[in-house]
């Protein structure tokens, strides 16, 4: 009996023992601080955990879904000029642009002659090295202007880009676009064709590059951004004096010509017709 009795005693004077310790209370305070602290510490990591993943959550879920950001377009200013078909390798110049600072040779080559007229070309005449028809591609990216029908030129799409620069695509066929359809660089927009203003070519597309109505050499700028081209405002901030005026179509490259039918016709190719010496150089070539 008196062993039970003393083992509750001895308990507390084990206790009683501890507590009259100097260090005892102290011990005690910081142990309860640590536990206090560990518990904070791991109940902020734990709501942390839990936000990351509703966060993680919903990202996962929104990837893809999200319609309403419109995409992200290239900007065609920095696109570059390329001959309109789908492969240059296998395409011919038939007739050059008529550069008026090229040779006699050349200059006599890039004219064009119809119904007893002497013309400049304004342009590109581009076939197949084998001949054959082939598909003819935008140059540029850019928004549909006209779309003509024309027995004499063969046809003729205009595509209207930036910095005031139009592209025209003359004797063609199937025609696949209409006026206002927004077309992208190097999208089919018909198949080449033949035109009565120049049947020696065959089938082929005739090509020009226009900056505010001047038609430009495309040989000169192919490969070129559409953004390096200046205006003609740009060039003139820079030298005012060395801005050419504007074509006039009553002697430009609208200049009527006559038809076999005997009507006028205007052929957007030509501008005013070569000296006399230059035609009796052509002819007699």
């Amino acid at each position: 009996m008196r062993e039970e009795e003393n083992k509750p005693t001895s308990k507390k004077s084990i206790i009683r023992r501890f507590l009259n310790k100097r260090w005892a209370l102290p011990a005690i305070y910081i142990a309860s601080a640590a536990l206090i602290l560990a518990g904070a510490i791991w109940a902020q990591n734990s709501f942390n955990n839990s936000a990351d993943n509703t966060i993680d959550k919903e990202e996962a879920a929104g990837i893809g879904n999200n319609t309403e950001e419109p995409a992200i377009e290239v900007n065609s200013n920095l696109e570059k000029i390329n001959m309109p078909v789908t492969d240059s390798e296998l395409a011919v110049i038939k007739k050059d642009f008529y550069d008026k600072d090229a040779d006699k040779e050349k200059r006599a080559a890039a004219l064009v002659f119809y119904n007893n007229r002497v013309m400049q070309n304004k342009g590109l005449d581009i076939a197949a090295k084998d001949g054959g028809a082939f598909d003819v591609v935008a140059s540029l990216s850019g928004k549909v202007k006209k779309v003509k029908e024309d027995s004499l030129l063969g046809n003729e799409v205009e595509i209207e880009h930036e910095n005031g620069v139009v592209t025209r695509y003359q004797s063609i066929t199937d025609i696949k676009v209409t006026v206002g359809d927004e077309v992208k660089q190097g999208a089919v927009i018909a198949k080449a064709g033949r035109s009565l203003l120049n049947e020696e070519a065959g089938t082929h597309v005739h090509f020009e590059i226009r900056q505010d109505d001047v038609a430009l050499n495309p040989n000169a700028i192919f490969g070129s951004q559409l953004a390096s081209l200046e205006t003609k405002e740009e060039a003139a901030d820079k030298n005012p004096s060395s801005v050419g005026e504007k074509e006039n179509p009553e002697n430009s490259e609208s200049k009527a010509i006559e038809n076999p039918s005997g009507t006028k016709s205007k052929d957007d190719r030509t501008k005013e017709e070569p000296s006399d010496s230059e035609m009796s150089n052509t002819e007699e070539g």
